[in-house]
C-alpha cells in the first residue's frame, strides 16, 4: 500500500510518499524557520500562508521524486491535530481535496502518534512491548505501547514540555532560533558547572521543567552566569538527566523490550548519547530527518490505522488541543 502524508501542524509544509508503513519512497520538506526567525518564533498567521503557497510545490516534488503519479497513491493520512489552527487547516483541506478529487481513502493522524512511528522508518523495526518518550516542544509524554493503536499513557509534563524549556532558556541566553539546536550547539562548548534543580516527582512518571526554567532565568537575573555556552551545558545535563533516568525506570517497572525516542528534542545531541549509554535494553532512535516534523512519519502512522479498517470522512475537521490519548 502507497501512504501520501501530508504533515501542516505548524511551520512546515511537508509531503511524503511510504510504502506499507516501513518504506520511504519520498520525503519532501519546505521549512520556514529562516522566515521565523527574524520573530524569534513561528507567527501563525504567517505560517498559514506560507503552508497556502507551498503545498502544491511540495507534491509535485514529492510525487516526482518516488516517481509517481498521484492516481499510483492507494491512500491519504494528514496532520488532523495538535498544531496552530491555521496551519492544520491548510494542511487538513488540501488532503481532503485530493481524497475527493481522486476517490481514495482519508485518514487523521494524531501529530504525536506519527512521531512514534519514526521508529518504524528507520530500518530495525520496533519489537512490541516498548516504552516511547515522545519529547518535543510542546510535549513530553511516556508512552506504553503493547501494538499497534494501543497505548497507555504512563507520564507525561506537568508544566513546560522539555522542547519548549530549552526554547525559553535560550532566548535567556541569547542563543538564537531556533533554541532546542541552539542550546544544543551551545553546549558542546560548554561545561556544565552550574548548579541547576533536577524535579523529582516521588511515586509518579511524570515530569515538570518550570523550576529548572525558573532557576536559570534567577542565575541570569542576579548576573551568575558568566558563560552562555556553560550554562547551555548546565541546562541540557538536567533535562537530558531527568528524561533518561525516568525513561529507564519506566522501562523496567513494565518489562518492556526497547525504548523508542520520537519528537524533535529526540534529535538532541546528548539525550541520544546517554539513552544510548545509560539504558540496559536497547534503544531505537530515527536519525535527525525523522525527529523533526515530517509527512513520513504521518504517511508510516496512517498505514497502520488503515490496515485496521480505519477512515475519516470527508467531514474531518482539526483539533488544535488533540491530546494523545490511552487505548487500553
Amino acid at each position: 500500500m502507497l501512504v501520501l502524508g501530508i504533515e501542516s501542524s505548524c511551520d512546515e509544509t511537508a509531503a511524503a510518499v511510504v510504502r506499507d508503513g516501513v518504506k520511504i519512497l519520498s520525503n519532501q520538506i519546505a521549512s520556514q524557520v529562516d522566515i521565523h526567525a527574524r520573530y524569534g518564533g513561528v507567527v501563525p498567521e504567517v505560517a498559514s500562508r506560507q503552508h497556502l503557497l507551498s503545498s502544491v510545490p511540495v507534491l509535485e516534488k514529492c510525487l516526482a521524486d518516488a516517481s509517481l503519479e498521484l492516481d499510483d497513491i492507494d491512500a491519504i493520512a494528514v496532520t488532523s491535530g495538535p498544531g496552530l489552527a491555521g496551519s492544520l487547516l491548510v494542511g487538513v483541506n488540501f488532503a481532503k481535496a485530493l481524497a475527493m478529487a481522486t476517490g481514495k481513502p482519508l485518514i487523521g493522524v494524531n501529530h504525536l502518534e506519527g512521531h512514534i512511528y519514526a521508529n518504524w522508518l528507520a530500518g530495525e523495526l520496533p519489537q512490541f512491548p516498548v516504552m516511547a518518550l515522545i519529547v518535543s516542544g510542546g510535549h513530553t509524554d511516556l508512552v506504553y505501547m503493547k501494538g499497534h493503536a494501543d497505548y497507555q499513557i504512563i507520564g507525561r509534563t506537568r508544566d513546560d514540555a522539555a522542547g519548549e524549556a530549552f526554547d525559553k532558556a535560550a532566548r535567556l541566553l541569547n542563543l538564537g532560533y531556533p533554541g532546542g539546536p541552539a542550546v544544543d550547539k551551545a553546549a558542546r562548548l560548554g561545561k556544565p558547572g552550574l548548579k541547576l534543580p533536577r524535579a523529582v516527582i516521588r511515586g509518579s512518571h511524570d515530569f515538570s521543567f518550570s523550576g529548572l526554567k525558573t532557576a536559570l532565568y534567577r542565575l541570569v537575573e542576579t548576573g551568575q552566569v558568566t558563560s552562555p555556552n556553560d550554562a547551555a551545558a548546565s541546562f541540557q545535563e538536567a533535562v537530558v538527566k531527568v528524561l533518561v533516568s525516568k525513561t529507564i525506570a519506566a522501562a523496567d517497572e513494565y518489562g518492556v523490550n526497547q525504548i523508542l525516542l520520537a519528537g524533535g528534542v529526540a534529535a538532541n545531541s546528548r539525550l541520544r548519547e546517554r539513552m544510548r549509554e545509560e539504558s540496559p535494553i536497547p534503544v531505537l532512535i530515527p536519525p535527525l530527518p525523522l525527529c523533526t516534523d515530517n509527512a513520513a512519519v504521518i504517511a508510516s502512522c496512517g498505514y497502520f490505522h488503515l490496515i485496521r479498517g480505519e477512515r475519516s470522512g470527508l467531514d474531518l475537521n482539526v483539533y488544535p488541543s488533540m491530546p494523545f490519548v490511552s487505548t487500553a
